[in-house]
């Protein structure tokens, strides 16, 4: 399993799978090697849904975004 979590405050946003991390990695840009976080914002969340990125991810992620400009997710393997 892998964790979602808010890097600004550490807050679970949820745990996903690995084929859901892979749909991640492959449609965000990583800034190195190491990267194991993205920002998210709602026109990301419009470029997953175009994408096929599963319902349940995609709710999961609205949800962590709310009303707000955007966060940083980082994701941490158990």
């Amino acid at each position: 399993m892998v964790e979602l979590r808010n890097k600004g405050t550490s807050a679970h946003i949820g745990n996903i799978s690995e084929e859901d991390l892979s749909f991640l990695i492959d449609m965000l840009e990583e800034e190195g090697v190491e990267d194991q976080d993205y920002w998210v914002d709602k026109t990301t969340l419009d470029y997953f849904e175009e994408n096929g990125c599963a319902p349940h991810l995609l709710e999961m992620l609205q949800e962590a975004v709310g009303d707000s400009e955007g966060i940083d997710i980082e994701w941490i393997t158990e």
